[in-house]
């Protein structure tokens, strides 16, 4: 099934976050109708999609339901079970496949395909009882951060340990799942490619993009990164690399560890536009999110090049804790744009939206978009 989806047919994405309102706004600019499925109701992507369904992702009569009413399909996020994926798979396209779903979504998965294929990664063991736990702590060291396989973004399910002692603890923290321990990287970067890849192969890319994280959330994203550029090419060589060997289509992104002695370690993939990414919506003539609908339906890629230096900062509902934030003092900005999401519930640490700013040099940019989020409380 690799037919071209034209404008004016409907794109079906499972999922309803932020990413899947982003690509639904651009889809529809495109002339494109967008159906959304999630369990949630009112969602991000429900409240700017034609149609928007709430049902559970392992509910597969309403996702083969959902299928018949589009044309292609994709995901706004991996937590969607490759069952829903091969479903849906039976009645209309799915890209990204759900092969390339089932390595991507599970860490101890994802890291056993990088390895065996020759990628640097992070020195790493895979634990499913607490008995492999101290085992894989012997063989990677300490300290390591013990990562849940499964259903882990934004920090969420790891944790550092320091002694072995320790173990039992961050076991039962982890709810005595499948696990994956990998060792600390003393890095001075951590840095991300965003990419395309088409139906026929075709490749773009966003060069390497400089990320900063505040308690394992990302906080500021900067675009070009202030890496050499030998580094950043390298970047973009391995995760054109690692779109192949999966058979990629869509947009995805590749993250980086940049270690003291200049090498690159990937850290880990996202299949689907990400956090980091959303600075093209305003410095590229072509962002993540029309990449993605070029993508999955088959049409060419689009151009890629950056029109000013870039930086995004997250807005997290930490800024909600005095009330509604000052979005006139960050407007009274003009080279930076708000983005807010449309979610009513602003808790500690949630994405709500992000602002972007452009500028002269990165530095430049990066001091613009923190200065206009100060102002908002």
């Amino acid at each position: 099934m690799n037919r071209i989806v034209l404008p004016g047919a409907t794109i079906g994405v499972l999922g309803s976050g932020q990413l899947g309102r982003m690509l639904a706004l651009e889809a529809r600019r495109m002339g494109y109708r967008v159906h959304t499925l999630s369990p949630g109701v009112d969602t991000p992507t429900g409240q700017v999609a034609d149609l928007e369904v709430s049902a559970e992702y392992d509910d597969l009569a309403a996702i083969r339901a959902f299928a018949r009413g589009v044309d292609v399909m994709t995901f706004e996020f991996e937590n969607v079970s490759t069952d829903a994926a091969d479903a849906a798979a039976e009645l209309v396209p799915v890209r990204p496949s759900s092969s390339a779903l089932h390595i991507t979504q599970q860490r101890a998965r994802e890291k056993g395909f990088l390895a065996d294929r020759g990628y640097p990664v992070t020195p790493f063991a895979k634990a499913q009882s607490l008995d492999e736990l101290a085992i894989g702590l012997g063989l990677v060291g300490l300290p390591a951060i013990v990562k849940t396989a499964a259903f882990g973004y934004d920090g969420k399910g790891q944790h550092r340990i320091d002694r072995i002692e320790d173990g039992d603890r961050v076991w039962g923290l982890i709810g005595h799942q499948e696990a994956i321990i990998e060792s600390v990287v003393a890095f001075t970067h951590e840095i991300s490619v965003v990419a395309a890849r088409g139906l026929d192969g075709e490749f773009a890319h966003y060069g390497a993009i400089e990320n900063i994280h505040r308690h394992h959330i990302l906080d500021l994203s900067v675009s070009p990164a202030r890496v050499p550029q030998g580094i950043a090419d390298e970047a973009v060589h391995l995760a054109h690399r690692v779109m192949d060997d999966l058979g990629y289509v869509g947009v995805l992104c590749v993250e980086f560890f940049v270690t003291r002695d200049s090498r690159l370690l990937i850290n880990e993939i996202a299949p689907r536009p990400h956090n980091s990414g959303h600075l093209t919506i305003d410095a590229c003539v072509t962002s993540q999110f029309e990449q993605q609908v070029r993508a999955v339906c088959g049409l060419s890629l689009g151009n890629t090049t950056q029109v000013k230096p870039a930086a995004m900062v997250n807005l997290l509902g930490d800024l909600w804790l005095n009330g509604e934030p000052d979005w006139a003092a960050a407007l009274a900005m003009p080279d930076v744009k708000l983005h807010l999401y449309g979610k009513s519930d602003p808790r500690v640490g949630r994405k709500m939206g992000h602002l972007t700013a452009l500028g002269e040099s990165v530095d430049e940019a990066a001091a613009t978009a923190l200065a206009a989020r100060d102002v908002l409380c």
